[in-house]
């Protein structure tokens, strides 16, 4: 790429616009004008420069947009450029003070975005994503499309709705076989997927981690599989606070096998023990909840197949003479 397209890349895709596509929540609180702070989990990264730097305070990273993807999302140079330039026009949740318009979308046009996709069918791109790439069970596809939290995306990929108390949706998860983000203009809150009012409430990073989990468990009766989308906003955590507020609720951590899903463990025990409800920590057996599905799944089908190969043919009965 030459020289100067890089330089309108750079100056063209703000910093926080990475950082919101990757998962990251704007910590409002701990910003100013001048440096922006925003968290995934225990990782911090903090905008400088009018948007066109950053640096992380918990180590010597530093830079400009495009290191800024090479660090976030662990892509390759040559990745993080075409990551870059995918996010050209994509709109920046900024704070309130830099806002001279609110360009948050409203209720209504997310609803409508919403509701103008079609539910994933059998035989669907969505759903043999999550079925084949995904090795999510037909039943529990089902079931999250039953409960109206799933929807057919472009180009392959699935919606999976986060919804307020209400059951309004606020906003989608976006996954596929090449896309990772979340709907502009909408709001995390909670992934919800099993009974509404269930008393164990299993919270994980993401919606395919959500539907791996109930999958694992058979969609157990009495709980509720939840995601934060990858990220810790406020209205999630205040979501999260009504549901334990319930008599008898039990919180489970069923978070990622690594530093970050320890980190965000760690909120959630706070939260139960404000609360004074149990908790419980479930770890994957691996990273994630989905890599420990597909991983079950094709040792299965790997035992299938030898038991196959280990047959013996029924022998051919002598001809009489």
């Amino acid at each position: 790429m030459e020289k100067q397209k890089l330089e309108d890349l750079r100056d063209r895709v703000p910093c926080a616009v990475v950082l919101e596509q990757a998962g990251f929540a704007l910590d409002l609180k701990e910003s100013t004008r001048r440096a922006i702070k925003y968290r995934r989990g225990g990782e911090i990264v903090i905008v400088i420069h009018g948007g066109t730097g950053w640096f992380d305070p918990l180590s010597e990273a530093k830079g400009d947009v495009f290191s800024l993807v090479q660090h976030v999302e662990g892509f390759s140079f040559v990745d993080a450029l075409n990551r870059v330039a995918s996010l050209l026009g994509v709109d920046l949740q900024e704070p309130e003070w830099r806002r001279s318009v609110r360009d948050t979308a409203p209720a209504a046009s997310i609803w409508e975005r919403w509701d103008g996709r079609r539910r994933p069918w059998r035989g669907s791109m969505t759903w043999r994503y999550l079925a084949t790439d995904r090795y999510v069970p037909h039943r529990i596809i089902r079931a999250a499309i039953e409960t109206n939290v799933l929807r057919e995306g472009p180009y392959g990929s699935m919606w999976a709705a986060h919804v307020d108390d209400a059951g309004a949706v606020t906003g989608w998860e976006e996954r596929g076989p090449d896309w990772r983000g979340f709907s502009k203009g909408g709001s995390k809150v909670l992934f919800r997927l099993g009974a509404r009012y269930a008393l164990r409430l299993c919270v994980t990073e993401a919606a395919i981690d959500a539907m791996s989990l109930a999958a694992f468990e058979g969609l157990r009766d009495g709980s509720l599989y939840l995601s934060t989308g990858g990220g810790w906003s406020p209205t999630t955590e205040v979501a999260l606070r009504k549901l334990v507020s319930c008599t008898g609720a039990l919180l489970v951590a069923a978070t990622d096998a690594n530093s970050q899903g320890e980190n965000f463990a760690g909120r959630l025990r706070d939260i139960a023990d404000e609360a004074g409800c149990d908790w419980l920590r479930l770890k994957p057996p691996a990273d994630d909840w989905n890599d420990a599905l597909r991983a079950r799944e094709q040792e299965r089908k790997e035992r299938r197949m030898e038991r196959e190969r280990g047959g013996v043919p029924h022998a051919r009965r002598p001809r009489q003479g």
